[in-house]
């Protein structure tokens, strides 16, 4: 968000130099003189500038995977594409819908504005749909009282950051249908119920040690991460409302670290 209103601000301070020196100081520069060098600046980085803003802003955008949260789907320091328009088109910076096209899917890996502070970008995997009853117990997922299953597929121990080692069991989970990986850490609760907060449309939730009842508002997703139980998402702050979303991701197109990466698509 911050970077996407640094780019707006050049884009029009670079467009009104550029308009000003079209229709007024050209004009008034007498023949053989060349144009100040901040005319001369704003002219060459408006073209690049407008391109770049456009394109970020109803095509395609990067993102670079901050944490673990996303393992194994997504590793620390991939840097991955985000397909700005397949959930519809939106204004720049006030990110309002104009167009609409398709609708977030279940299973779907979306980058969105995090709820408790929108001037950063979280990704995680829809789970819930808009008014989907969901369950989360014995860490596993119910929806609309359906159970999505779970199929043992070995283990996967991992080195976090701070060369911390874990310990976590792999899982193929089917969400009606798409297949995908998760962690689970066999010593970790399924949910800290002190990490709760109190968000908007708490009242849709229930809480006890045992399992997470929730029901997805109208215009609204939640959404988990793959590693579960090393991911704050929305069994912690909530639902994420249609007009924070950012993005469907695609494709991963570089980490300086595990180049083999490189290239991989985002299931």
């Amino acid at each position: 968000m911050t970077f996407a209103l640094i780019l707006f601000a050049l884009l029009v301070l670079t467009g009104v130099i550029w308009l000003l020196d079209r229709f007024l100081l050209r004009a008034k520069r007498p023949a053989g003189v060349n144009e100040p060098w901040w005319v001369e600046y704003a002219k060459s980085f408006f073209p690049v500038i407008l391109i770049v803003f456009l394109l970020r802003s109803f095509l395609v955008e990067p993102f670079k995977i901050p944490s673990g949260s996303m393992i194994p789907t997504l590793h620390v320091g991939d840097f991955i594409l985000v397909n700005r328009y397949t959930y519809g088109l939106r204004l720049p910076i006030v990110n309002k819908k104009f167009v609409e096209i398709n609708q977030p899917q279940r299973g779907d890996v979306m980058v969105f504005h995090y709820p408790e502070n929108p001037s950063v970008d979280y990704i995680k995997r829809v789970i819930g749909l808009p008014g989907d009853k969901l369950v989360y117990r014995d860490k596993r997922v119910w929806i609309n009282g359906e159970a999505q299953t779970l199929q043992r597929d070995g283990d996967y121990p991992y080195v976090e950051s701070e060369l911390r080692f874990v310990y976590t069991e792999r899982y193929i989970e089917n969400l009606g249908g798409r297949k995908h990986i998760v962690l689970l850490n066999p010593e970790m609760p399924q949910i800290h119920l002190g990490n709760v907060a109190n968000f908007p449309l708490h009242e849709q939730c229930s809480y006890t040690e045992e399992e997470v009842r929730c029901t997805v508002p109208a215009g609204h997703y939640f959404m988990m991460g793959d590693n579960r139980d090393n991911s704050r998402d929305s069994r912690y702050w909530g639902f994420v409302p249609d007009e924070m979303i950012v993005g469907k991701a695609f494709l991963i197109w570089m980490n300086f670290g595990e180049m083999k990466r490189v290239g991989l698509s985002i299931e």
